[in-house]
């Protein structure tokens, strides 16, 4: 069992809460979503893993049992091609939960234009696989918020 936290402080809205269609109707995969405190914050890693995928607007670490998380820090925030992001490690790291990844403003994102609600997705899961997912009330970074079998 995986057990996957948040990397934001926040409140939990769900999947089907954000603003884009993939997301929403996952697509990518199934999970949660966090609309962030809006202060710049750093977005920490959900498991301890291995960092496989990062960019400045969203990260993947996979954990030993090669479950991968997605941690995508808003919507369309591609399109700031990385301003106002700031990435502390290193693609092929090894994290630790908690440890962060990605530093960032939210409240800047909002002020471009962009949705800074991030969803957090189990990649290549089932919706039956996971548990105990959290899709309201309030998170501090590395509150629970679902586990993976």
């Amino acid at each position: 069992m995986t057990d996957v936290t948040s990397p934001l402080a926040g409140r939990a809205i769900g999947l089907s809460a954000v603003p884009d269609p993939v997301f929403s109707g996952a697509m990518v995969g199934p999970g949660t979503a966090i609309d962030p405190v809006r202060e710049p914050s750093e977005a920490v890693a959900p498991v301890n893993g291995i960092v496989v995928s990062l960019h400045p607007h969203a990260f993947v670490v996979v954990d030993e049992e090669g479950h991968g998380v997605l941690t995508h820090l808003g919507i369309d925030t591609v399109q700031l091609n990385g301003e106002g992001f700031e990435l502390l490690v290193n693609k092929g790291d090894t994290v630790t939960r908690g440890q962060a990844v990605v530093r960032w403003d939210p409240a800047a994102v909002e002020a471009a234009g962009k949705s800074p609600v991030c969803p957090v997705v189990a990649l290549e899961a089932t919706a039956e696989s996971l548990s105990d997912v959290v899709e309201s009330g309030d998170l501090t970074a590395g509150a629970a918020l679902f586990g993976w079998k």
